[in-house]
């Protein structure tokens, strides 16, 4: 799932403005966002805490950095473009997170993220039930109590200068019910009206 929704944060990015622009990958894990960024025309730098994943991120032309997001050692408006997918989540900070993603980005460049809600809609869907699914997450993976309410990022990202759109998303339901009994096929990300279980949030910092 984590390709699923690596793709459909993808789609919330402008193509680079001009040769070289720079994305920064904030949790890049093994680089699943390099391939669409990339096609986009950035320059990816990956930012993770995990060497085996900096490594495997490395192989997919990712420029590596072993960091905390929590204090990246980026300069301020170094950045095109900031991607924080799949990372809110786990980290004791999420606010402070945001704030760096927006330090680093350049006024008019863009932001994008997404997350799992601080919901009990959210705690079932994603522990009880997708910490059970054969091939699903890993059981443990997620602690609820680091979910995250949008407007802690809205918040965070209006004091940095990025007005933060939010959207919910989910899988397609009927490609996911495919992927469950065959384990094969890509299964889409879609917008939903609810933001409770997992959400989107984009924006374009402003120019001063």
């Amino acid at each position: 799932m984590l390709a699923w929704i690596a793709k459909a944060r993808a789609a919330l990015l402008p193509p680079a403005a001009e040769p070289g622009a720079v994305l920064v990958d904030l949790g890049c894990g093994g680089g699943l966002l390099a391939p669409h960024a990339q096609a986009l025309g950035y320059q990816v730098v990956g930012v993770d805490l995990v060497a085996t994943s900096l490594q495997r991120a490395r192989d997919h032309g990712v420029i590596p950095i072993r960091a905390d997001v929590h204090a990246l050692p980026l300069a301020d408006g170094c950045a095109d473009a900031v991607s924080a997918g799949e990372i809110l989540e786990h980290v004791a900070d999420p606010s402070t997170v945001v704030a760096e993603a927006c330090r680093i980005l350049r006024p008019g460049g863009t932001l994008v993220l997404d997350t799992i809600n601080a919901t009990a809609l959210a705690r079932f869907v994603t522990v009880t039930i997708g910490e059970r699914v054969p091939g699903g997450a890993p059981t443990g993976i997620h602690d609820p109590r680091l979910f995250v309410p949008p407007k802690v990022l809205v918040q965070a990202c209006a004091r940095a200068g990025v007005k933060l759109t939010i959207r919910g998303i989910r899988p397609a339901l009927g490609q996911m019910l495919r992927w469950l009994i065959t384990r094969r096929g890509e299964v889409a990300i879609v917008p939903t009206r609810s933001s409770a279980v997992m959400y989107q949030g984009w924006g374009v910092k402003e120019r001063r």
